[in-house]
């Protein structure tokens, strides 16, 4: 692999983009390369004290900044992007979590309409011990507090939709978006299908720790400094967004019913293990009934996300998405200086 283009780049506060699609780059990116970027929280750092209050401190839609979009040379519709996370660490000693009225898994939203007051807007304040890898849960209505480890992730990970089509950065779908899985973390390579010239791919939306679910609709959100490798996958088209780590084979589906979510990242999956480890459907369709494991991503956003995974342990040996992981992981070695 030639030596990588490596792109610093950290946005001003009109550089967001608030949406997938519809944006206009703010780089151009020859692959292989390496992106070292700076990604404000879903807050866009508003939320900075147990009093800032997101009905008034936010104004919706502007959640969920996403740094890009970033232009990919070469990429076009049928082609995948290989994103490989090097690193996200999170750029401030302390995260955000909330309440939010009418939101999270718990509560009355527009689309599950109850007859009963929306729960109240309260904010708690985590502070993070980074030598030790903990952040601190401490109680706004008691006296209780508890230590977590600090595991950095990106909630929102995307390209431009297909069909023209803008999509909110608050929505997961088949381009990615704010699929919320814990999954997207360091050492992880997430394959996004490309729908337009270019790809515009963005990131955000990052998270000091999340539970599966991410039950209240809100993880412990914060700032992130990322460091990720990108690559182009021609003529190799992914339908829904694929992950990847050293010991797990991923797919994600987005959708509302949750069990369609599932359905959709199954599938997936089980085509996956068709096309690239030369089984039968139906083999393939068993094996991953036995082998499975299903974590929740998010249960609370426009579509609930939904992801499986597979162990490559009981595989055959093959080099998946033509072995674009193990060719990040070099290059992320490299970019560490071995």
């Amino acid at each position: 692999m030639s030596d990588p283009q490596v792109i610093t780049f950290r946005p001003s506060a009109d550089q967001y983009a608030w949406t997938f699609g519809g944006a206009a780059p703010v780089a151009r990116v020859r692959t292989p390369a390496v992106l070292e970027v700076f990604t404000e929280d879903c807050f866009a750092g508003r939320v900075r004290s147990e009093t800032d209050l997101v009905s008034e401190v936010c104004e919706f839609p502007y959640l969920n900044p996403q740094t890009g979009p970033f232009w990919i040379e070469g990429a076009e519709p049928g082609d995948t992007l290989a994103v490989h996370f090097i690193s996200i660490e999170p750029a401030r000693d302390w995260g955000a979590s909330t309440t939010v009225p009418l939101f999270g898994a718990l509560s009355a939203t527009h689309a599950t309409a109850l007859l009963h007051d929306p729960l109240p807007e309260l904010v708690w304040l985590w502070q993070f011990d980074t030598a030790k890898g903990l952040c601190r849960f401490t109680a706004r209505r008691g006296d209780f507090t508890t230590d977590l480890p600090i595991e950095p992730m990106h909630g929102t990970v995307g390209v431009a939709p297909a069909n023209l089509e803008v999509r909110s950065a608050l929505v997961p779908d088949a381009f990615g978006g704010n699929m919320d899985t814990p999954e997207m973390r360091a050492g992880v390579t997430c394959y996004l299908g490309v729908n337009v010239e270019g790809a515009l791919f963005s990131l955000g939306d990052g998270h000091a720790r999340q539970g599966e679910g991410e039950t209240c609709g809100v993880a412990v959100e914060c700032a992130m400094n990322t460091v990720l490798a990108v690559d182009l996958i021609k003529g190799s088209p992914c339908a829904w967004p694929r992950l990847e780590s050293d010991t797990h084979l991923m797919s994600a589906g987005s959708a509302r019913p949750l069990e369609d979510a599932f359905r959709i990242a199954a599938l997936d999956l089980v085509q996956w293990l068709a096309a690239d480890y030369g089984l039968d459907q139906l083999d393939a369709y068993q094996l991953a009934t036995q082998a499975i494991e299903a974590p929740l991503a998010n249960v609370c956003d426009p579509n609930y996300t939904s992801v499986v995974k597979m162990p490559k342990q009981y595989l055959p040996a093959a080099d998946p998405m033509r072995g674009a992981h193990a060719r990040l992981r070099e290059l992320a070695r490299a970019y560490r200086g071995g």
